[in-house]
């Protein structure tokens, strides 16, 4: 809500992100992040999020609300990625057997690296193992997601030494309900 994304802005955030995956429980309708955008009035950039999502859609949306980056949370090929028309944050689920090495051929903005789990796409308030992403050298900035909180925020950052952090689940008192004091 609009209220959450000053709270935010207020705190430093530099990107409010908008989940438009109708299946999270941080689903976010058109209409609202629209009014938030508005409300922000450019002060931080704006990422909306998608699955696996017709480009059409995406593009509209794009538009519609006023994105500044698409982050892509699915499936999405590199062939789909070179038709998506802003800068994109292609999301890796970094499981114990990741192979750093399929990043590689992405061409994107950013890697946003998060927890997998085979049942949630993400939001799943578990850190992964930084050490599997330890031996990464790729020119691309990273941004460190997944679980994060007070408690080991910095941990991550000292470990991994992202480009940005994304927290979510870590400032929330119930899925999708920001706490002010977190």
């Amino acid at each position: 809500n609009l209220e959450d994304a000053q709270t935010a802005v207020n705190c430093g955030a530099s990107a409010i992100g908008f989940i438009f995956y109708n299946k999270s429980p941080r689903y976010i309708p058109v209409k609202t992040a629209r009014e938030i955008v508005a409300g922000i009035n450019g002060k931080v950039s704006f990422v909306g999020v998608f699955v696996d999502e017709m480009l059409d859609i995406i593009h509209d949306v794009a538009e519609e609300v006023g994105l500044n980056f698409i982050q892509l949370h699915g499936n999405e090929s590199v062939e789909y990625c070179h038709k998506v028309q802003l800068p994109i944050i292609k999301v890796f689920r970094i499981a114990p057997n990741f192979d750093v090495g399929k990043m590689k051929i992405f061409d994107v903005h950013a890697f946003l690296l998060d927890t997998y789990n085979k049942d949630k796409l993400g939001g799943t308030g578990e850190t992964f193992n930084w050490n599997i992403i330890g031996d990464l050298h790729i020119d691309i900035p990273i941004i460190l997601s997944g679980g994060l909180s007070v408690n080991n925020i910095k941990n991550g950052i000292n470990e991994v030494c992202p480009s940005a952090v994304d927290v979510n689940s870590g400032v929330e008192s119930n899925p999708g309900v920001k706490d002010k004091k977190k």
